[in-house]
């Protein structure tokens, strides 16, 4: 899928295209400490939640209960952490904030997916003070992680 608004959001780097509706861009997050873990960024530039539209808002819901759906059956989430955090946007200078949503998916048990496993060790509580840094996985798992999730994903 080509996604005219991608390239201009490549230096937030929020992650590999998943898809696209009319409002919104959906990827998988560069951290895959929490297995499926996605961001859904909104594809004109606008700094405050305060100011989306009404049809923004309308269409984000219907992205949260499709996207929530995709990974319980993908991935057998238990639950979801859904997060609109800016902060980083402020190390800049100027500052450049962006509405977009972190979905982080929990898992109250141990999950596997292609030979490697992934734990959730904080379930129950917020992922915001994990140590421990970010989990890149390779290319090739990547991949089978996106199609993963479109499989089970009807947007």
């Amino acid at each position: 899928m080509e996604c005219k608004y991608f390239e201009k959001l490549k230096d937030y780097n929020y992650g590999d295209l998943l898809a696209e509706t009319d409002y919104w861009i959906i990827l998988l997050a560069p951290d895959q400490r929490n297995l499926g873990t996605c961001v859904i960024a909104l594809k004109r530039f606008e700094g405050d939640l305060s100011e989306l539209k009404d049809e923004e808002w309308l269409e984000f819901s219907k992205i949260v209960k499709k996207l929530e759906y995709a990974l319980k059956k993908a991935f057998n989430s238990t639950m979801f952490n859904w997060g609109c955090l800016m902060n980083s946007s402020y190390r800049k200078d100027p500052p450049d904030p962006h509405v977009h949503w972190h979905m982080i998916p929990r898992y109250k048990e141990k999950t596997e997916f292609k030979g490697l496993i992934f734990e959730d060790p904080c379930f129950g509580s917020s992922t915001m003070k994990t140590k421990g840094g970010i989990r890149k996985v390779a290319e090739d798992v990547r991949i089978k992680i996106i199609k993963e999730i479109k499989d089970n994903f009807e947007i």
